[in-house]
């Protein structure tokens, strides 16, 4: 049993919680190995509010992944952000050097292989740059996205730095 269904346990039947099951969740776990273990909730954890309310954290400790296309070079820019703060389009312009705009759902799925609602931090269909929200640091533990509107995986900022070399930024 991993150490985060260990920590866990004794609250499955409060907020109902269990191991992956769903095959894209299985997925995000290959991808991020044994040290980590994604967990999957009966309620949705689509939006930062539900996320943090069926794990039992603040807002502020989950990850939301916002996907965006860069205006000039078309690529995907994925945006990993406190759950309490507003992505400010202008700074992540200023920061690379184009526009941005929100991605529509079909450039999500096709660019990244997931549905909004779920885009992990890693795993992707293809090479995403990824800006990391310089407020996350703040959190002992954070909660991100693991592939489906309702599944989640437990982790550091250092983990999240070391596991998608993202840039940390001042993204609100």
């Amino acid at each position: 049993m991993g150490a985060v269904a260990g920590l866990l346990s004794g609250y499955r039947k409060i907020i109902r919680m269990k191991p992956a099951t769903h095959r894209t969740a299985l997925r995000v776990q290959r991808v991020l190995g044994p040290r980590f273990e994604v967990m999957e909730f009966e309620a949705s954890t689509r939006s930062a509010a539900e996320a943090a309310a069926a794990i039992g954290c603040t807002v502020g400790q989950i990850a939301k992944s916002l996907v965006f296309r860069s205006s000039i070079s078309d690529r995907p820019v994925l945006v990993i952000t406190s759950g309490t703060n507003r992505v400010s389009e202008s700074a992540i312009a200023t920061h690379l050097g184009e526009t941005i705009e929100r991605a529509d759902a079909d450039f999500v799925r096709h660019r990244t292989g997931f549905a909004i609602g779920g885009v992990p931090p890693i795993g992707h269909s293809e090479p995403v740059l990824i800006l990391i929200d310089e407020d996350l640091r703040s959190f002992d533990e954070i909660w991100a996205a693991a592939g489906t509107p309702n599944a989640v995986f437990s982790l550091h900022f250092d983990d999240l730095m070391q596991l998608t070399g993202g840039s940390v930024i001042r993204v609100a």
